[in-house]
């Protein structure tokens, strides 16, 4: 595996060196990799592409400055996971390689998936991701970029920014969920949960299952309700518990063909969130 710091360097290898017929396939992530990566790294191998991995910790998505703080960093044994899973490149940036000083902010018209849940508990947050995918994009200018399904609203966000910015000509990628074997969905924050919490956190999962088995047969006011109510009998406090429009995230109605229940709630400081195709 290739590490690249610098942008214009990276950008030279994979446009004059770099001769593996295979299209570029992107994972970009905030490092503290766990096996959910792992599962993206190998969906973009099983397509035969030239997979890059970039590790950033990106501050402008973060409107906690308390959490962008915390976030964990474990740059070495991220090293040693990619090279294990056969990646082949990583890109591992400075915030002045990201945002150098020519870089002019810009702002991204996302309707009104920027209005509602993650969006609308996280102000700013999908700007900022949005300026990152968008230089990021601009550097790797991958064939293909691949994506969790944990993150479902960030995932439709950033398909709206590819149709936004028809000069990346990236397809989306969307994996599904890596989960443990208890169905806590992976994600780098679980490492902050203690021993107790962790156990605590699988009602996430529960909650999400309970409205699955019941959504043909109550309405989606009183699975929410139901649904919040065993988080925080488990300790969460709740941000919220949502069935929408798999396409929109607007109310799940009866026109609605495909449904997603999702769900963000706090344990101990730990904001995690988690959702299921109904």
């Amino acid at each position: 595996m290739l590490i690249f710091k610098q942008a214009t360097t990276l950008q030279h290898f994979l446009k004059h060196i770099h001769r593996n017929p295979s299209a570029t396939g992107f994972i970009p992530t905030m490092g503290a990799l766990h096996e959910g990566h792992m599962s993206l790294i190998k969906a973009a191998q099983q397509k035969q592409y030239y997979t890059v991995c970039s590790i950033f910790v990106n501050p402008t998505q973060f409107n906690n400055r308390e959490d962008f703080e915390k976030y964990p960093i474990s740059v070495e044994n991220d090293i040693e996971q990619l090279l294990a899973a056969g990646c082949d490149v990583l890109f591992l940036p400075s915030v002045d390689e990201v945002y150098p000083p020519h870089w002019q902010k810009e702002h991204y018209d996302l309707g009104s998936l920027e209005q509602v849940l993650e969006g609308a508990h996280r102000p700013g947050h999908f700007q900022g991701v949005c300026q990152v995918v968008d230089r990021l994009l601009t550097i790797v200018q991958p064939d293909a970029m691949f994506l969790g399904e944990k993150d479902f609203q960030q995932c439709m966000v950033l398909h709206g920014l590819l149709q936004l910015k028809p000069q990346h000509p990236t397809r989306l990628e969307m994996v599904p969920t890596k989960r443990e074997a208890d169905g806590l969905a992976m994600s780098s924050r679980n490492r902050r949960l203690d021993e107790a919490q962790r156990q605590q956190a699988t009602a996430i999962h529960r909650a999400l299952q309970h409205i699955k088995k019941n959504y043909n047969s109550k309405n989606a006011v009183r699975l929410q309700t139901e649904a919040t109510q065993l988080l925080q009998a488990s300790g969460f406090r709740v941000d919220y518990v949502f069935i929408a429009d798999a396409g929109t995230l607007q109310p799940a109605s009866s026109d609605t063909k495909e449904a997603v229940a999702l769900i963000a709630a706090s344990l101990g400081g730990v904001r995690l969130i988690d959702n299921m195709r109904l």
